[in-house]
């Protein structure tokens, strides 16, 4: 398999798209928010633009891992948690964390990605994907995320727009 360098969230397929010398290698369904699209931080929306994978966590946890604050809490989600747990955001398995790279739209100041913490990150296989119900991270179930994980390296870069991803690439796999 080989490292993905670009990676395409379409907020209109509610899909990632995974790229390496310009051919797909990968689509996988995401959970965009569920406001929508937006930078300004307190908003729940996914931030578009151009950004970059800043940090990789969780190699080595195992699947359905529940991380808080980018720490493992020795947690394994299971159906029992989930219900005692009802209204919680689960952040499970592995978090890649993203960095904006465009001053001004969602770097720096009141839209800022990073500060906003804006993640790629397992949630439980029982939540949907395909439609936006995130609070503004990109959600994914935990096999497709430990799929995507070791491919993706450190300054990884991401878009995410509004646009489907040209025919072109849906048609290659």
């Amino acid at each position: 398999m080989h490292a993905l360098d670009f990676l395409h969230i379409s907020i209109a397929d509610q899909c990632l798209y995974g790229f390496a010398g310009g051919q797909l290698q990968l689509r996988l369904a995401v959970s965009t928010a569920l406001k929508g699209v937006g930078e300004r931080s307190g908003s729940n929306c996914t931030p578009r633009g151009r950004h970059q994978v800043r940090a990789r966590i969780g190699e080595g946890l195992p699947s359905g891992a529940v991380l808080r604050g980018r720490r493992w809490t020795g947690e394994i989600w299971s159906p029992a948690l989930g219900e005692q747990f009802p209204g919680r955001d689960w952040i499970l398995t592995r978090i890649l964390w993203l960095s904006g790279c465009e001053p001004g739209i969602n770097r720096l100041g009141a839209v800022d990605t990073f500060r906003r913490y804006i993640y790629l990150h397992g949630t439980p296989d029982t939540e949907p994907l395909g439609v936006p119900l995130s609070h503004g991270c990109v959600r994914l179930h935990s096999a497709d995320l430990l799929q995507l994980f070791p491919r993706v390296p450190l300054h990884c870069a991401v878009l995410i727009d509004e646009a489907p991803c040209p025919q072109w690439a849906a048609a290659e796999l």
